[in-house]
């Protein structure tokens, strides 16, 4: 069981320091996107956006992220309505709880 104030530290490289705000409210956007096309039953829509944050996530240091998306984009793929939003949940505390720490 997770602890809810419960903070993850993430080391950052400094060279990224500008891009990572943009890129978490980037994320936030995604969580509204993909229950927005849950609604419509957009799995193709999920799917991109799952692939998108595979793709990025290590890549600005946020491996959770990548998971995350890897997850999303199989389970749009299966029409998995139940995992979507697991991982969505999951996205938006671990979003919650990140305490960035540049390196």
């Amino acid at each position: 069981m997770t602890i809810k104030n419960e903070k993850i530290i993430v080391k950052i490289d400094s060279n990224l320091k500008e891009l990572i705000p943009g890129y978490i409210n980037n994320r936030y956007l995604d969580i509204k996107n993909i229950i927005g096309a849950l609604e419509k039953g957009d799995y193709a829509t999920i799917r991109v956006l799952g692939h998108s944050m595979k793709g990025s996530g290590g890549g600005y240091g946020f491996d959770a992220i990548t998971e995350i998306g890897r997850v999303i984009e199989d389970a749009a793929k299966e029409k998995n309505n139940d995992v979507i939003k697991d991982k969505v949940e999951e996205l938006k505390d671990y979003l919650s709880k990140i305490e960035i720490i540049y390196v």
